[in-house]
């Protein structure tokens, strides 16, 4: 296990907080495309299964998780479990969700599923915390950006591509730290 330096991580967050970060047109953004089939593996953000079960997700995309070497994190598996506790077992749509959620967690290919090290969760909580102060987050929205920025500095860490959907938050953090590469795509349906 990694050990967590308190003050080097400090010192790190001085770098990155760049104040006002503002989200950039969609022109200056990679999102995922056909030409793109080849290259570096890639890290799953949790909505990239939620939009599979649910069939959102374009042609292009099904395609690039076809052709590239995906990694899934204990953050996104976390976050899909959460989801099978809170559904209401008694409404008729949860065996269906919960289905799902288990085929999703199942096709995991265990030698493929990362888990943040100290250091990530540390440096995670310090970039959230930026995060939340410069887009002003309220308490509600807290949680889900200490799990994009574990998500973020695990991508980055491991030489993954992060590829998500969430545009706005991820935009902002590969502005604050440019060497981190993120991929994104547009739901459908």
């Amino acid at each position: 296990m990694a050990d967590f330096d308190f003050d080097a991580a400090r010192r790190w967050a001085q770098g990155i907080d760049r104040g006002q970060v503002r989200r950039r047109e969609d022109n200056a953004l990679p999102f995922v495309d056909t030409g793109m089939l080849q290259g570096p593996p890639l890290l799953l953000d949790t909505c990239v299964y939620i939009d599979q079960m649910r069939d959102h997700t374009p042609a292009a995309l099904d395609e690039l998780l076809a052709r590239r070497l995906t990694h899934h994190s204990t953050v996104a598996m976390q976050e899909l479990m959460h989801t099978v506790g809170v559904l209401d077992p008694s409404d008729p749509r949860t065996a269906g969700a919960v289905a799902g959620v288990g085929a999703q967690i199942k096709t995991m290919r265990r030698h493929r599923i990362l888990t943040p090290d100290a250091d990530v969760l540390g440096r995670a909580a310090l970039l959230s915390g930026v995060l939340c102060r410069l887009r002003g987050y309220d308490k509600d929205n807290k949680l889900r950006a200490l799990q994009d920025c574990v998500l973020f500095l695990q991508a980055l860490k491991e030489g993954l591509v992060l590829l998500t959907a969430n545009i706005a938050d991820f935009d902002i953090l590969a502005q604050m730290m440019p060497g981190a590469r993120v991929l994104f795509y547009r739901r459908t349906g």
